[in-house]
């Protein structure tokens, strides 16, 4: 043990009271920050596998058409004209007309998963007991599942039901509870002047009550009839290894398909950062636990210094430089932060699992039965780091106040 660091522990217990607040605000500001950024981290990444597992990471949906504006043009002596054309925007079309070459496309990207076409169209639902508008969505299951967690998400029934029987339907938990419909009841959809009877293959619940209470899935060919869609595709849904880099496999999927492309990132740009901005604002809260810290901190090495004025003018008289003087005192706080972190980060951890465990029934934008949190380093790296930047920050200013004391002023009673 170093000289410096074994005078800081003397210092240190002199002012036991003062270092346990501070130690305590450290322990406090660090497990907090951890155990916030652990909740809102976790409900935000629950969103994200949610809107992931339901709509793709990508969609790929109207096509692109460049516009063209004509002007007249001639020469200065009023000669001949001719036709200049400008592109000046772009227009969509709305639907995808050759759905198989676009989806070989796709294929292509090494990014991409899965691919899966869906044509979609409003329809009546029917059943005994009432009527409900509902979305249908026209898919083919083997490949739908590759692009979406619909197999996962199954509460009545089998998938297999579904495969098996072309005139099946999965229907959403919402629209089976209001209807009053259960597996292998049959109901009546009505959609582009059509009536046809089909049976509840299984009922779904995404969590979601925008899609549990409206969509409703039937088989490709199914759909094309009941909308009289023969061809194209309303919109091809794609699932990708890496989500991060949805945004920039869309801009190049956009440039070579001539198709619109939307990834996940901006489809639920605003929930994204209403999850960001949650996480911000509490991270702030908390922080002020490690703020105060820093104040305790400063507070009490100026006291230190006020008090151990005599016993820093033997040490500079003995030889200690200020460099080692300022060392004593960033010493003492370098050894309460590092034990504060380490309880903290340990309280963070205990206070994280006890969350988790905490029952809490949320529907709407997903579903769940308890708090989800998100176990990552980089919550306790962020939390530690923000605590030595605020207590060493503080530590900073009575440290070098101490490394100026002159012995002879000490000794004068002339120091500042």
């Amino acid at each position: 043990m170093s000289p410096t660091l074994r005078i800081a522990f003397r210092f240190l217990t002199a002012k036991k009271r003062a270092m346990l607040m501070s130690l305590s605000c450290i322990v406090l500001g660090v497990g907090l920050f951890v155990v916030t950024q652990a909740t809102t981290s976790g409900f935000e990444e629950f969103f994200i596998k949610t809107i992931l597992g339901n709509d793709g990471a990508i969609r790929v949906e109207d096509r692109m058409q460049d516009t063209i504006r004509s002007r007249e043009a001639g020469g200065p002596d009023g000669g001949s004209t001719f036709q200049i054309q400008q592109k000046e925007g772009r227009k969509y079309i709305e639907g995808i007309e050759e759905p198989k070459q676009i989806i070989k496309a796709l294929r292509e990207f090494q990014n991409v998963r899965g691919v899966s076409e869906v044509i979609t169209g409003s329809a009546v639902l029917a059943s005994s007991f009432k009527s409900e508008t509902v979305k249908l969505f026209g898919i083919d299951i083997d490949n739908h599942i590759t692009v979406s967690e619909l197999g996962k998400q199954i509460v009545q029934g089998e998938l297999n039901n579904f495969r098996t029987k072309a005139a099946g339907a999965l229907i959403g938990k919402e629209v089976a509870d209001r209807l009053q419909l259960g597996v292998g009841d049959s109901f009546l959809l009505e959609s582009a002047g059509q009536l046809r009877r089909y049976s509840v293959s299984a009922v779904f619940q995404t969590g979601v009550s925008d899609i549990d209470k409206t969509r409703i899935y039937l088989h490709l060919p199914e759909a094309r009839s009941q909308l009289k869609k023969p061809t194209g595709a309303t919109f091809i849904q794609v699932s990708v290894y890496d989500r991060d880099r949805a945004d920039e496999d869309a801009l190049q999927m956009e440039e070579v398909l001539k198709h619109g492309v939307r990834e996940w990132q901006r489809r639920e740009k605003t929930w994204l950062e209403t999850f960001r901005a949650l996480r911000l604002s509490s991270a702030i809260t908390v922080s002020m636990f490690s703020l105060i810290a820093g104040l305790a901190m400063f507070n009490t090495l100026a006291m230190i210094v006020m008090e151990k004025t005599k016993e820093i003018a033997i040490l500079r008289s003995m030889g200690y430089t200020r460099e080692d003087i300022s060392q004593i005192f960033l010493w003492q706080a370098t050894i309460v932060l590092a034990i504060g972190s380490m309880v903290g980060c340990i309280l963070g951890a205990g206070g994280t699992f006890a969350v988790s465990r905490i029952p809490l029934n949320i529907t709407g934008i997903f579903r769940t039965n308890t708090f989800i949190v998100s176990w990552s380093a980089w919550h306790y790296v962020a939390a530690v780091l923000t605590a030595v930047a605020m207590v060493m920050v503080a530590s900073l200013i009575p440290a070098r106040r101490a490394a100026r004391l002159e012995p002879g002023d000490i000794i004068r009673g002339t120091s500042t």
